[in-house]
């Protein structure tokens, strides 16, 4: 079973190219800290990774967990997520359609 997201995709075609792939990659990232801040309790406490937590204050371990955290979060995101990443794109693209409605004078008479 494969996942593929389709967050680029789903950017307004009345953007340039260029802004379409910032804010694609932009809408990913705050997905995948935001999954980052969900992970981040289950990384933590006694027997994790397989051992006893013995109050070492190890920092090393706690960088590898942390970045094991931040790369599980933005894989999650990257193949699709949960949807926000999709919502943040959709809420951009409403807001610059309005946006570009108030710029573009009215032709009635």
């Amino acid at each position: 079973m494969r996942i593929t997201s389709d967050v680029a995709n789903q950017v307004d075609s009345g953007l340039d190219v260029q802004k379409q792939a910032k804010l694609a990659d932009a809408a990913q990232q705050f997905e995948a800290m935001m999954l980052q801040e969900m992970l981040k309790p289950m990384r933590g406490g006694k027997d994790s990774w397989g051992g006893d937590d013995q109050g070492d204050g190890d920092n090393a371990s706690d960088t590898i967990r942390s970045f094991g955290t931040e790369a599980f979060a933005k894989a999650i995101s990257k193949s699709g997520g949960f949807g926000l990443a999709k919502q943040v794109i959709s809420q951009v693209k409403l807001e610059h359609q309005k946006h570009s409605e108030k710029k573009t004078p009215s032709t009635k008479v």
